[in-house]
């Protein structure tokens, strides 16, 4: 997957279940619905969240980590995370928000190798410290 920004999740679905050869049968009766339902999911952008946690079982693919990743490139940073973190503690579980994948990494450094961003921009973009930049550019320039 390249582009975090725009995420088609039937799309996404249909192309791993291709790359699994799972018959359609079979997906129906795990997802308890008709063929007609699971096309209309291929073509579907997003999914109900039970729906997506049923597929990522059958799968073996967490495709909640795709919105993760989306999060961690376009997302604000909040005031309202660091205020609670602060004074009380929350209901909800807490997460690190940059905690980078290598997925991510692959992505940013291949914005840069292609000139679609410079190391300015990824900055600027995605938030991510420069230190941090130029350690990924270090560790990974040698790989390619």
């Amino acid at each position: 997957m390249k582009d975090f920004k725009n995420i088609d999740i039937g799309n996404i679905i249909k192309k791993r279940v291709a790359e699994c050869q799972i018959d359609i049968s079979r997906i129906c009766k795990f997802l308890n619905t008709t063929e007609e339902e699971i096309n209309r999911m291929y073509e579907s952008e997003d999914l109900n969240s039970n729906v997506l946690l049923r597929w990522s079982k059958l799968l073996e693919y967490d495709f909640f980590r795709i919105y993760s990743q989306h999060l961690i490139l376009y997302s604000p940073p909040t005031r309202c995370y660091n205020n609670i973190q602060k004074t009380q503690s929350s209901a909800i579980p807490s997460f690190k928000k940059h905690i980078y994948t290598t997925e991510i990494i692959h992505f940013v450094l291949e914005q840069i190798a292609t000139g679609q961003k410079t190391k300015i921009q990824v900055i600027e973009d995605y938030r991510i410290p420069k230190t941090t930049l130029y350690k990924w550019i270090e560790k990974y320039a040698d790989k390619k």
